[in-house]
């Protein structure tokens, strides 16, 4: 007899503060091992930290994680929303891959190279009542 799993989603409401992203990190891992997702745990955490910590630094406010188990078996989503509603030209497809001397801008061609589905929306009402974006990747096994 096959058994389903219910979906479950957790929303992580983080401070502006340079620790959200470890915050968010270890978070993450305990969610996935409760719900028996441990072997996403490399990628998750990368996509992850590479989100919050874009919205940390673009984003003078408060931020927002959320994590969401989708229908297939093992898959999860991973967003981020942050107060700035500028989408970064990554998400936009109109980026040229950082140059190999760059010190900056390899963090979210990272994510698209890790995640197998990504995507961004502008949010004019926002979360919160407030504009801004939101980013959203997806990884599974």
């Amino acid at each position: 007899m096959a058994t389903v799993s219910p979906s479950w989603a957790y929303t992580l409401h983080l401070p502006h503060d340079p620790r959200a992203p470890r915050v968010a990190r270890h978070t993450l891992r305990t969610v996935l091992a409760a719900h028996g997702m441990a072997g996403l745990l490399d990628t998750a955490e990368l996509l992850a930290s590479e989100l919050v910590t874009n919205a940390h630094r673009y984003s003078a406010e408060p931020y927002t994680l959320r994590l969401r188990a989708l229908e297939e078996p093992v898959r999860l989503r991973l967003s981020v929303w942050d107060a700035n509603p500028h989408i970064p030209a990554p998400f936009r497809g109109i980026a040229p891959s950082p140059r190999e001397d760059d010190e900056r801008g390899r963090g979210l061609h990272l994510v698209q190279s890790c995640a197998d589905n990504w995507g961004a929306y502008e949010l004019q009402g926002g979360l919160h009542g407030r504009p801004g974006k939101l980013l959203w990747v997806e990884c599974g096994r």
